[in-house]
């Protein structure tokens, strides 16, 4: 039986969220400016380690327990030739998850970080959404509840990341389903060509068209034009929030499977952070409707939670200097001039 058994169910837990801890916050930011550093010096690793301590409500806060949830799911509408590689390969990718051979699994491995994949159904792609909704109400809600299911109580961060052959078109049909203008969304993925380009953008526009009556409802649109995996990683964001456990979003797709929460709450996505910048060219603006900065940007585009999870890094060094460091009374280092 799902978590969720209705749509109106699903929309009050997204607007049901708990807010930060602000007295730890309080105290990482206070910490910061007592270390042997001109105030602000350390730029955003300051308000990283102030991030983690209000979402995590503790300082110093701790990175000993992350996981990166992997979650891989079919879609019909690759059946439109929108991708590069066949629907098999999606099964073939989590068999390689599993083995260690993925750049995820050493990526994970350097981090420390405990790696746990999901398969959704990956017999039973979702309907090719230019002719039907890809996934009916209960479709929709039982890849929320696994996402949601799969977050540890005692994570102390947590990173969404996919795998599914297609995935980046239902990204881009969610983010102009949710912000209008959807073939500014599309990208060439996983390398479709001029011609896959052309016909991707078509299939967005003729997938919106298709489902134009449920636009203005960021959960029915997300079943109608997303996917298990991108439902499941929106419901793994969700439980972290109520959890009070930061998030690490990757690129483009899993941005897109949490962008309807920020639609549905404006500050539902407090307790996230964008690992990093996909090279996707439709990431530039989704970014831009969230109003988030990502981390880094390197050029990635492989998904799986990979960039994201070189973000983490990122994260360790915030940490290694709230924690490290010294302040200017522990290092007898005179502190700035008040005059």
């Amino acid at each position: 039986m799902s978590r969720f058994s209705s749509f109106k169910q699903l929309r009050a837990a997204c607007l049901d969220l708990p807010e930060s801890d602000q007295a730890a916050a309080d105290a990482a930011a206070a910490r910061e400016n007592q270390l042997t550093k001109p105030p602000g010096s350390l730029g955003r690793l300051e308000e990283l380690s102030c991030w983690l301590a209000a979402w995590q409500g503790r300082n110093p806060p701790s990175l000993d327990k992350c996981e990166i949830l992997v979650f891989a799911s079919n879609h019909g509408v690759a059946a439109q030739g929108v991708s590069a590689y066949p629907s098999e390969v999606t099964a073939q990718m989590v068999a390689n998850f599993v083995a260690g051979g993925a750049a995820i699994n050493q990526l994970a491995r350097t981090n420390g970080a405990n790696l746990r994949v999901t398969s959704l159904e990956l017999d039973r792609p979702t309907a090719d959404f230019t002719e039907a909704p890809a996934m009916s109400e209960e479709e929709f809600l039982t890849a929320v509840g696994t996402g949601y299911d799969k977050v540890s109580e005692d994570a102390d961060l947590v990173i969404l990341g996919e795998m599914g052959i297609s995935n980046t078109t239902a990204a881009a049909a969610i983010s102009g389903a949710l912000f209008g203008g959807g073939a500014r969304f599309a990208s060439t993925g996983t390398g479709v060509g001029k011609d896959g380009f052309g016909r991707k953008r078509a299939v967005i526009q003729q997938a919106l068209l298709c489902h134009s009556d449920v636009l203005g409802d960021p959960l029915r649109a997300a079943a109608a034009v997303g996917g298990r995996e991108l439902a499941a990683m929106m419901g793994a964001c969700l439980a972290a929030r109520h959890k009070r456990i930061p998030v690490l979003i990757d690129g483009m797709v899993s941005s897109a499977a949490v962008a309807p929460l920020k639609v549905l709450r404006a500050d539902a996505l407090d307790h996230t952070r964008v690992g990093h910048k996909s090279a996707d060219a439709g990431h530039e603006f989704l970014l831009q409707e969230l109003g988030m900065t990502p981390l880094l940007d390197l050029g990635m585009r492989l998904g799986e939670g990979t960039g994201a999870s070189v973000a983490l890094l990122v994260l360790r060094a915030a940490l290694a200097c709230h924690t490290g460091m010294a302040t200017f009374d522990e290092a007898q280092v005179s502190g700035k001039s008040t005059s």
